[in-house]
């Protein structure tokens, strides 16, 4: 089966040159469903083709290219207030995720729109952290007591938090996965592994494996996939980035044993390789054969992946795209979470919530 046409863009972008209006229309709409418009524009720019496209497109991904600027100038700014405010404690600024990839302009920054800011702060230090930022103007989104009880008690990270006044989030981690989770990294030494940004003040991101792993695992351990396409271009991103590196691949390998994040990062090297076409040393696989599920599981999991990263959009999806986003829901929340505690939060979110939160 052919790919879904904004996949055969990603692989290779010179191909949007050539792109007649009516396919023009549906890439523009399958990347709206994933999120890659902006991504999209950045392609283009990168690869000189902006001209050689057609006026209406263009215009549809300059628009995109603006709303990029915009979005970066705001991201730096929301780092450098939260870094204000975490300063005054003595509190490393460890970002995770998309504003890392802008702050260390890493590849997976070209395009990426992102709705919060993520950090990593150690576990003992969430209180301090939170009351601080509630100062600066951040409060909590979750007021219902089942959320702020089912976050604190049981998962990675607090509430999310949103600005009283720009309207910014930000999510304070204290690990990347939930506590409940059957995989337990440690996240005291992905802090110790953690690089501060030359010319970026006391700004850390995360070590290259480490941010490999942790894009791995969030897209992995996670539930949800409607984002799917656009986070497996970020673990594309940084693969071919930092896979230029010496030693880069072995210590991947290594690290992700350390951590208890094989599966995931197998996972994340295979369909890598299955749909954006990135080029993964065999030895890798050799070296993660460990964490490896079993063949009929494999073909399982290849089943309910290869449709559900696909964008959620009509001419992406077969008959089971929704069974399989359905069925990797249920396996997200079972990763992280016990059976009874899994059945009782299904239970709430199910019967409860929705009262709760109609009025």
């Amino acid at each position: 089966m052919a790919p879904p046409l904004l996949v055969t863009v990603l692989r290779a972008p010179g191909s949007m040159a050539h792109l007649a209006l009516p396919e023009w229309d549906l890439l523009l709409r399958q990347a709206l469903a994933a999120n890659l418009t902006a991504t999209l524009y950045c392609l283009a720019l990168e690869h000189g083709l902006l001209d050689a496209i057609a006026p209406a497109p263009r215009r549809h991904l300059a628009w995109a290219g603006t709303l990029v600027k915009r979005h970066g100038e705001g991201v730096r700014w929301e780092v450098d207030r939260i870094g204000a405010a975490l300063a005054a404690i003595e509190v490393p600024l460890l970002l995770l995720k998309g504003a890392a990839y802008v702050m260390a302009d890493l590849p997976p920054a070209q395009g990426r729109l992102f709705s919060d800011v993520d950090i990593l702060v150690r576990r003992e230090d969430i209180d301090l952290v939170e009351s601080t930022l509630m100062l600066a103007g951040w409060f909590s989104q979750h007021q219902d007591a089942y959320d702020q009880r089912y976050y604190r008690l049981w998962m990675h990270e607090i509430p999310p938090m949103r600005h009283m006044q720009r309207a910014s989030m930000i999510d304070v981690h204290h690990a990347i996965l939930p506590l409940t989770a059957r995989a337990r990294p440690d996240p005291a030494k992905l802090r110790a592994a953690a690089v501060t940004l030359a010319g970026q003040g006391a700004v850390k991101v995360l070590a290259p494996v480490d941010m490999v792993l942790h894009s791995a695992t969030h897209l992995f351990y996670d539930g949800e996939f409607d984002k799917g396409l656009r986070d497996l271009l970020d673990l594309h991103r940084l693969l071919l980035h930092f896979g230029a590196a010496p030693g880069f691949w072995e210590l991947l390998a290594a690290r992700a044993h350390e951590l208890q994040l094989g599966r995931p990062l197998l996972y994340a090297l295979r369909y890598c390789a299955r749909v954006l076409e990135t080029p993964v040393p065999a030895a890798v696989g050799a070296a993660l054969g460990p964490a490896a599920p079993n063949a009929a599981l494999l073909a399982l999991m290849d089943a309910l992946f290869l449709r559900a990263l696909m964008p959620a959009h009509p001419s992406c999806s077969g008959p089971l795209s929704g069974l399989a986003r359905r069925l990797l829901y249920v396996r997200g929340n079972w990763l992280r979470m016990p059976p009874l505690l899994l059945a009782r939060h299904l239970f709430h979110k199910a019967f409860i919530s929705p009262k709760v939160n109609s009025g």
